[in-house]
């Protein structure tokens, strides 16, 4: 397994880790409940930096974007990020990701998961045909997620960004606890606001910016948070994780993700005709949220039946959400039952367990 930056740290803070896309990762230090609320609440902070980042450069750069994402990333100015996805030649999905734009038409990072870093860059890569420089910086780059509602206000003092007046999905590069050239995003995986901080493995700059971070914090109660309350945030949220709730045979726009699916941009993309038949069609299946009425929590790979115990689709993220205090799931079903308030049952060792659609993010 490889190993982040931050190891030594984890593991004095009495971290249980646990391997994940390769790495060996913090799942939870106070315990998965505790710091989902200290960000809910207040502020917490998440290592990250298993997180796959790409430069890509030149004069074609911007093309090669548009010609392998499905969001428009012409409409980026310098200092914005967008979400976004790669689609795969089957409607399906190769990953979703954020790109940063650095310089317009020239300089872009792109920021993709842990588990799909050779992937993603073997596939952006057959697309190069142009020439385009391509540097993979994952191993020497370290990204934390500094998130809650009070994480900008307690960050403040280490930089001199103004924190509070970074709009969402925009960036600076800045200094940040005294170390040059952090770019500073407010982008998150949560939901409660905050930033999140990429800068590079060297010099003793992973130590000296998490300790800075935990002293500005302290007096709101900044804690360590762990994968574990990454997923109870984000599935509160009706965010998709990758490998879960989208995959290389989900299509964006049965995932509810046809807001990142710009059909009349120019160059096309892969399958891009395809998803244009696929949403003229209508869609056969659709993600959706729901919440158990019956005592039980869904997991990955459950059945969801309907009332006569007929297959209408599958759980691919479940949880009892902290926040709510009830369980909560996202799931395909077939579109005749991803109505909202429609009763669906979710099939726990041959019982069938009652629960309902409901829109995201959870309330």
């Amino acid at each position: 397994m490889k190993n982040t930056p931050f190891l030594e740290k984890h593991l004095a803070l009495g971290a249980k880790m646990a391997e994940f896309a390769g790495y060996n990762m913090p799942i939870s230090y106070s315990g998965i409940n505790d710091e989902h609320f200290a960000v809910r609440n207040s502020i917490g902070v998440f290592d990250v930096s298993h997180m796959g980042e790409f430069i890509l450069k030149g004069p074609d750069t911007l093309d090669l974007i548009q010609r392998v994402t499905s969001n428009d990333a012409s409409k980026l100015v310098k200092g914005q990020a967008q979400y976004s996805c790669l689609p795969n030649d089957h409607c399906g999905i190769v990953d979703d990701l954020i790109v940063y734009c650095l310089e317009p038409n020239q300089v872009y990072l792109l920021v993709v998961n842990a588990s799909n870093i050779e992937k993603d860059w073997n596939w952006i890569s057959s697309h190069n045909n142009k020439g385009v420089e391509m540097e993979n910086i994952s191993d020497n780059t370290c990204l934390l997620a500094i998130q809650g509602p009070n994480a900008c206000k307690l960050m403040e003092a280490l930089t001199p960004t103004d924190l509070q007046q970074l709009k969402y999905y925009t960036f600076e590069k800045n200094s940040f606890a005294g170390v040059d050239n952090v770019l500073i995003s407010a982008t998150g995986y949560t939901g409660a606001g905050g930033i999140e901080i990429y800068f590079e493995n060297k010099d003793g700059h992973a130590e000296k910016i998490w300790d800075a971070i935990f002293e500005a914090g302290k007096t709101g109660g900044i804690k360590p948070c762990g994968l574990g309350a990454r997923d109870t945030l984000r599935l509160e949220m009706g965010y998709c994780l990758y490998g879960n709730d989208i995959d290389d045979t989900t299509s964006p726009l049965q995932a509810g993700l046809g807001w990142i699916t710009k059909l009349k941009k120019q160059p096309d993309f892969p399958s891009k005709n395809a998803l244009i038949e696929q949403k003229a069609a209508g869609i056969q299946q659709k993600l959706i949220g729901f919440e158990m009425i019956d005592r039980g929590i869904p997991r990955h790979h459950y059945g969801i039946v309907d009332s006569e115990g007929n297959q209408i689709g599958q759980v691919t993220s479940g949880t009892q959400s902290p926040s709510l205090g009830k369980a909560i799931g996202l799931g395909y079903v077939s579109l005749p039952h991803a109505a909202l308030d429609t009763e669906i049952f979710i099939s726990v060792r041959d019982k069938k367990i009652k629960a309902k659609v409901v829109k995201t993010p959870f309330e």
